[in-house]
């Protein structure tokens, strides 16, 4: 598999991994320096696949996902959508296409905010990519819509990350999300076994669903969906370790350093806390109410 080449290769040497948590900001930058390799490894979708059937394609899988979520969320024509965290906008992209939303997504990586609006301009879609922290939101109106898919595990601060966010949603507007979580309750011996492996390979800090949940009720929404889809998506990682049997994968990393040979292992770790069930993938749909106000 021919592998792209990095288009800022100075920043390889720019960086430094030397801070404690496994989310750092620096660290999840480096999606700023690995896309192109990600896109060629993952596809324009960042995220799992979502198994109905059990037979479908990986590609199949992803879409599945998204249009899974987007039925619940109950998504209408014309509707004003943020994607935070969005990736190569593959979402905001095949929701302005099949579901005619007004999106707007936010990544802090540049080089993602490139492809994704490349993206929309070849396709001729309405939908606009920024570079914005997702813990620092900043727009001048609401949204119908706030959509986050694997995303918010990412952040340093999930409660304040919903209070803030809840802010630009409109009365009766909709947050719909999935993210990966660790199950309920586990031991010190589970998580330090299971769970740490993921954190410090995908840069993230797996967080309990009843924690979110609480966080969406602090900002004021009310839960009306919340499922646990782990069985439908532990395909992603079989497929996962099909793709970085590849030995490309592996000389590359030798030559980019350890966060992307890290990254490839923790394919497996991935894969472990899924048979364990220690891994969990989860997603909530919450609405905001009538008569909240927006800004308060």
């Amino acid at each position: 598999m021919p592998l792209p080449e990095n288009p800022r290769p100075e920043l390889w040497k720019s960086q430094s991994w030397g801070m404690p948590r496994p989310n750092e900001k620096h660290k999840v930058e480096h999606y700023d320096l690995l896309s192109p390799y990600y896109y060629s490894l993952w596809g324009e979708h960042l995220h799992h696949g979502y198994w109905i059937r059990g037979d479908e394609s990986k590609e199949t899988a992803q879409i599945q996902l998204i249009e899974h979520l987007a039925r619940l969320a109950e998504i209408r024509p014309g509707a004003r959508m943020l994607d935070i965290g969005c990736g190569f906008g593959g979402s905001s992209l095949f929701l302005a296409k099949n579901y005619g939303v007004d999106a707007t997504g936010v990544t802090i990586s540049p080089v993602q905010v490139e492809m994704a609006n490349r993206g929309a301009l070849e396709n001729n879609l309405t939908a606009k990519f920024l570079l914005m922290d997702a813990e620092a939101l900043d727009f001048s109106h609401p949204f119908d819509l706030l959509w986050s898919v694997e995303s918010i595990s990412h952040y340093q601060d999930p409660a304040r990350f919903f209070s803030s966010a809840a802010k630009f949603l409109k009365p009766g507007g909709t947050f719909a999300l999935t993210d990966w979580f660790r199950k309920e309750d586990l031991s010190l011996a589970e998580r330090k076994k299971f769970i740490d492996p993921i954190d410090k390979a995908m840069f993230v800090e797996l967080r309990e669903m009843d924690e979110y949940a609480r966080f969406l009720g602090s900002a004021g929404l009310h839960v009306i969906h919340r499922q646990v889809l782990t069985a439908n998506c532990a395909k992603s990682w079989d497929i996962g370790l099909e793709i970085i049997k590849d030995k490309s994968f592996w000389t590359l990393a030798a030559k980019l350093g350890t966060d992307f040979l890290t990254f490839l292992k923790g394919f497996k770790a991935m894969r472990a806390g899924y048979s364990s069930g220690n891994f969990v993938y989860g997603l909530f749909v919450a609405k905001m109410p009538v008569n909240g106000e927006y800004g308060a």
